[in-house]
């Protein structure tokens, strides 16, 4: 390949600022055809390409972004910003960088401002300068970051997010069920070994220890962009395993966090974790350590307290109460009853008196009736046992007749019946003696010699013991026996032929 001819480049027009895209491209048109025909090293092109970066976008200007991604090195700090449509396609992105010299004035500013460090996932509004490096490529040198642009995004975000929790029916909706009557179990759910979960537990440890309540607790992340999907992890495991447990639901849903940075709060605004506190079948009680911001936990739980101490306060309040009102009740109940038994006394007392005034007058008649009644009785026993013992003596005669009758009838019917057996046994008996001699004869006429005189043999083995008399008890090389009417022969089977 020829060197290439770079004469060109030095004599070109060299490029002013453009006021706009279309005067820039109307200039560089003007130098297509001195290019059509130069071939250049790619480290040339990329020079001519960052001096028209650098002639025409000298200035600095606010651009608005989101941050994809952001790491440090070095304390550099390196951005992957992108522009989202409606629909959360990313429609533009490149990479932005905060150099050391200015990272940390700008990012104390904005943490200062914020309450929160700069991290991903954040729309920002940054100033930047366009720049390009013909090993790295194009990026934004980022000079400045408005934190004013970020907290109005993010209230924007928290309107919009109660708008869709409001307009879906979801905001008021744990606030809608009713607070316990008795706090027996409750599951709570809080960042690991924290100053506000340890605050909680030191009063909700001396309820626990009294058998007042239970206390089941599930530990999630609060801060980082993980957290709301850990949370609502936590939440769904916890609420299940109680249920397997127990096969009911606590009686109340505690979600607790200590104090802390103003900028943790946001990772906690999320509508997916908000949803599902609102649609919670219990009670959703939360304690998020804050001064003057809400989080959209706030907004949808069924009571909001400013510090996990507040909740177990909360608690052990109502539990205190319950006690109050049950003793109350006890004391109202142990009252009445004991007017209605002082009411039931005296209107005993009342009654008895009149029961006794009563049973004496019917005391006197009773026995009037009983003596005449009595009289009347033994006259009336008089005569029916006279009248018994007549049909007794009556009953007894007819008795003997029918008796003295039926054991004649039996006698005549016993000697017929004796007469009939003796008759069909001697009858049977005749037939078994001639069955007897039937088979006699026959037992004789098949006797073993008779039919070997009758020119018959017979088998057996070797020992005389067995009779043989099915092909299936011979086999070849066996020694066996021929029995004749007048002897016997001792044979070897050399072979065995199938009948068929």
């Amino acid at each position: 390949m020829r060197k290439p001819n770079l004469s060109n480049i030095t004599k070109a027009k060299v490029l002013t600022p453009a006021k706009d895209l279309a005067t820039l491209e109307a200039e560089l048109a003007e130098q297509e055809d001195h290019l059509e025909d130069t071939v250049l090293r790619l480290s040339d092109y990329l020079s001519a390409v960052d001096m028209v970066i650098k002639q025409t976008f000298d200035h600095r200007v606010w651009v608005k972004a989101e941050i994809r991604n952001l790491s440090s090195k070095g304390g550099h700090y390196y951005f992957e910003l992108a522009e989202k449509d409606d629909d959360g396609k990313v429609v533009a992105s490149c990479r932005g960088n905060l150099w050391r010299f200015k990272a940390t004035r700008v990012l104390a500013k904005f943490e200062r401002a914020t309450g929160m460090p700069l991290d991903r996932d954040l729309t920002v509004l940054l100033k930047v300068s366009a720049g390009f490096h013909a090993q790295y490529g194009f990026s934004l040198t980022i000079e400045d970051i408005d934190p004013s642009y970020t907290l109005g995004d993010l209230a924007k975000q928290y309107a919009q997010m109660v708008d869709r929790l409001t307009g879906e029916g979801l905001l008021y909706l744990n606030q809608q069920l009713p607070t316990p009557f008795d706090i027996e179990h409750v599951l709570v759910i809080a960042p690991e070994k924290a100053a506000g979960l340890g605050d909680f537990q030191a009063d909700a440890d001396r309820l626990a220890s009294a058998g007042a309540c239970h206390f089941h607790y599930h530990n999630a992340t609060f801060q980082g962009n993980h957290a709301p999907a850990e949370i609502r992890q936590a939440i769904v495991s916890a609420q299940q395993q109680f249920y397997d447990t127990y096969q009911r639901l606590p009686d109340l849903l505690v979600i607790i966090r200590g104090g802390g940075a103003v900028g943790d709060l946001a990772y906690l605004n999320d509508y997916e974790l908000a949803a599902l506190v609102a649609e919670q079948p219990i009670p959703v009680w939360v304690g998020i350590g804050h001064e003057r911001d809400n989080v959209i936990l706030d907004e949808v739980a069924h009571t909001s307290f400013d510090t996990p101490s507040k909740v177990i306060a909360a608690i052990s309040s109502h539990l205190a109460q319950l006690v109050t009102q049950t003793l109350l009740y006890q004391a109202k109940i142990k009252q009445a009853a004991q007017r209605q038994l002082n009411m039931a006394e005296q209107q005993t007392a009342r009654q008895l008196n009149q029961i006794q005034s009563q049973t004496i007058g019917q005391l006197t008649a009773l026995q009037k009736d009983s003596d005449y009644a009595w009289q009347s009785i033994q006259q009336s026993a008089k005569r029916q046992v006279k009248q018994a013992a007549r049909q007794t003596t009556e009953l007894k005669t007819q008795i003997q007749a029918a008796a003295y009758q039926q054991l004649s009838i039996a006698t005549t019917y016993s000697e017929n019946h004796q007469k009939t057996i003796r008759k069909i046994s001697q009858q049977q008996l005749i037939q078994a003696q001639r069955d007897s001699e039937h088979l006699r004869d026959i037992v004789l006429l098949h006797r073993p010699s008779r039919v070997l005189k009758q020119g018959y043999t017979m088998l057996t083995d070797e020992k005389d013991k067995q009779i043989l008399t099915s092909s299936t008890q011979l086999y070849a090389e066996q020694t066996i026996h021929i029995i004749l009417k007048d002897g016997k022969a001792k044979a070897r089977i050399l072979d065995m032929i199938d009948a068929k």
